[in-house]
């Protein structure tokens, strides 16, 4: 009976944050680990699932980095990275469209279904979701000038049109997201995932922005895990280097999703059995949130 009571407590706990997110849109962006072992691809597809049926409005969008590069070795192509970001001549993006919106994302579409959701796959392509334009990196020079450097068919986003999302958000569809963009003559470009999540959010207004990655969250100089920091304190943390490497890009998308709008943006813990639920529906959380 004790068991009992738990469960019903538990329930009563989630009940005033149902009520809050009832209708609102959460992006979530879906990699990792989360994305790579068994459990927990089902314990992430019942979460979505879930908050589907009691009124919010998941949209997710996935990477796929190992995959690609598995399929690139395959393929007898050798995977290429500056500044950490993937070098993608046209044949590079090809297996990029393959993996991502074709293999990966159906993947995620049958999941999602498997469970009960109604989920629908899309790459930047479809309805114009994702309009790019080609990314340059910058390198400086021995003489203290800057370089511009190709890198292919990588992309930043340009703009959203959330048209066919708000049309599937409506009948109830669950959107599932590869981060390809299209160039305005009609060419794809591979984008980071983050920061087309950030971008989605953003032009959907979206109540949330979920990032699951391979970490609990931001720590602080202790190795603790902040559970609530402001812009302030993420520019205070970059400055004194406490935020660096593979957060930083992370902890950039929050932010830009923060200017656009997002009430709340969340780095979470995508190792976690329902580590979505736990961060929505509990007082303390499992994760870092940034907040305005």
């Amino acid at each position: 009976m004790e068991r009992l009571i738990e469960k019903a407590n538990t329930l009563i706990e989630a009940l005033p944050f149902i009520r809050n997110f009832y209708g609102k849109t959460f992006v979530i962006k879906y990699g990792g680990a989360a994305q790579a072992e068994d459990a927990l691809k089902d314990s992430f597809a019942q979460d979505v699932v879930l908050l589907n049926f009691i009124g919010i409005r998941p949209v997710i969008v996935h990477g796929g980095g190992p995959r690609i590069n598995e399929t690139m070795k395959r393929m007898g192509k050798e995977p290429a990275f500056v500044q950490g970001q993937r070098v993608t001549d046209r044949e590079t993006m090809d297996i990029v469209e393959m993996v991502l919106g074709g293999l990966i994302n159906k993947e995620i579409v049958a999941l999602i279904n498997s469970h009960g959701g109604r989920a629908v796959g899309l790459s930047g392509k479809d309805g114009g979701l994702i309009k790019a334009r080609k990314k340059l990196l910058k390198k400086s020079t021995d003489k203290g000038k800057e370089e511009l450097i190709d890198i292919g068919l990588v992309g930043e986003v340009d703009y959203i049109d959330p048209g066919i999302l708000n049309s599937l958000e409506k009948d109830g569809f669950i959107p599932v997201i590869s981060p390809i963009g299209v160039g305005s003559n009609g060419e794809a470009f591979n984008i980071n995932a983050d920061y087309v999540a950030s971008a989605v959010a953003s032009a959907l207004k979206a109540e949330k922005l979920i990032l699951l990655t391979d970490v609990q969250g931001i720590k602080d100089k202790y190795s603790k895990v902040i559970s609530t920091v402001d812009k302030k304190g993420i520019k205070r943390l970059i400055g004194n280097g406490t935020i660096s490497g593979g957060m930083l890009p992370k902890v950039q998308a929050c932010t830009g999703a923060l200017e656009g709008g997002v009430k709340k943006t969340h780095i979470v813990d995508g190792r976690v059995p329902h580590c979505l639920l736990l961060e929505i529906f509990t007082n303390e959380g499992i994760g870092t949130e940034i907040v305005v």
